[in-house]
């Protein structure tokens, strides 16, 4: 019996590996194609834990990847929903500024959301914003139409089982760990908790573990990724009425995330959130979750010590709303006012993985690298949900140049 060899291996199942193994497949039907995700459903993680916007492409830096991606990315993902029926709502947002000294930011998010042709966009003022969301208190702001909601798990699924159905020889294999990669001749040997694979190419989307698993095939890698979980509350039924759609504070650009913010989701749930504290176990969801591994791998770094030094004061108040329900309270109340301890529940958590440069860059934007048989995203954060398809464009791309496929 001839020994399997795949055509291509994509490790890593949430929505960036499956949108490149849907890719992928799409493009090349006849070669045999394996997802392999260690956890035993798909989009478990950043993907299955995000806040579930459409993201418009209003704050990334004209030209970047990230840019160019989340407006492409955005208009197939919307797509793509309509098409197979994924829960979606393109219901848009409003940024909202609360004090006069937002409005050079504002100003500048705007500006990029003109550079990154973000559809529709304008400037409002206080009763514009009241019109659209009558409990938040505004000084200015931006209406962004093309903004919405989704259910990424949904969509990642979707993706693979597509990809799946496409060729018979092509397969999806859960619940399997990859530990290690070897070479032997041309082809790329990949060693799971359960069992050996073998494929001509590799393609790797490890998300909070694609540091580990790129030094893993040899990649020379100076950064390191580092967890932050992003914790979140939930609105009480009786206050759900208060958000509307999604409302966003304008970011403050010394601090690499975009504030607490407002989420209707798509199951008609409002979350509130998320705050962002660096997390001692990579995969830890809960504020008291530890890995010594994780922990030593990320206080051993230099980097992780220059963001601290660069964010302290963020990160202290980050730490504090934390652990303190009136502190976040506090924080909402800054967009909305009338909120009341008792409109609050504890909601769920997320950890997004940020590939941090030794001088403590959070390395904003996507990162793609290739080596002899092997590709790996190495820095995918937000708006990569959004952007995915348009990732597996780039990737695909990539394959296709220097496979030779």
């Amino acid at each position: 019996m001839t020994e399997k060899i795949y055509d291509i291996a994509v490790v890593g199942g949430g929505i960036v590996g499956s949108a490149t193994f849907y890719k992928l497949q799409k493009q090349f039907p006849d070669k045999s194609l394996v997802l392999i995700e260690k956890e035993k459903a798909l989009a478990h993680h950043q993907t299955g834990n995000n806040s579930g916007v459409i993201h418009s492409g209003l704050y990334y830096k004209p030209g970047s990847m990230k840019a160019k991606n989340c407006v492409n990315g955005r208009h197939e993902l919307v797509a793509f929903a309509k098409e197979h029926k994924i829960d979606h709502d393109v219901c848009g947002k409003v940024v909202v500024a609360t004090h006069k000294s937002e409005f050079k930011f504002m100003d500048q998010i705007f500006e990029n959301g003109v550079a990154n042709n973000t559809e529709g966009i304008e400037k409002i003022n206080a009763d514009q914003i009241k019109e659209i969301e009558p409990y938040v208190n505004g000084i200015a702001g931006i209406w962004v139409p093309c903004t919405g909601i989704i259910d990424y798990v949904g969509a990642t699924n979707k993706m693979a089982e597509i990809a799946c159905a496409t060729n018979e020889k092509s397969s999806l294999i859960l619940g399997e760990e990859v530990k290690d990669f070897a070479q032997e001749g041309s082809v790329k040997v990949i060693y799971t908790s359960k069992q050996t694979i073998k494929s001509k190419f590799l393609i790797v989307c490890g998300g909070l573990q694609a540091d580990r698993l790129a030094k893993s095939d040899g990649v020379k890698l100076k950064e390191k990724v580092v967890g932050f979980r992003g914790d979140y509350y939930e609105l009480n039924d009786h206050a759900k009425h208060k958000v509307k759609n999604l409302i966003y504070p304008v970011p403050n650009p010394e601090f690499p995330f975009l504030g607490v913010h407002f989420t209707r989701m798509v199951n008609g749930d409002i979350e509130c959130g998320p705050n962002a504290v660096f997390t001692f176990k990579r995969e830890g969801y809960g504020k008291t979750d530890f890995s010594i591994k994780d922990t030593i791998d990320a206080l051993s770094y230099r980097g992780t010590w220059n963001l601290f030094f660069k964010n302290m004061k963020f990160g202290v108040d980050e730490y504090r709303r934390a652990f303190s329900k009136k502190m976040f309270l506090k924080t909402l109340q800054v967009l909305i006012p009338s909120l009341t301890i008792d409109d609050l529940r504890p909601g769920r958590a997320g950890v997004r993985a940020l590939l941090l440069s030794q001088d403590g860059d959070t390395r904003d934007d996507f990162r793609i690298e290739y080596k002899e048989n092997s590709i790996h995203i190495l820095n995918a954060p937000s708006p990569a949900a959004t952007a995915a398809l348009a990732i597996g464009d780039e990737v695909k791309d990539m394959a296709v140049n220097h496979f030779n496929f």
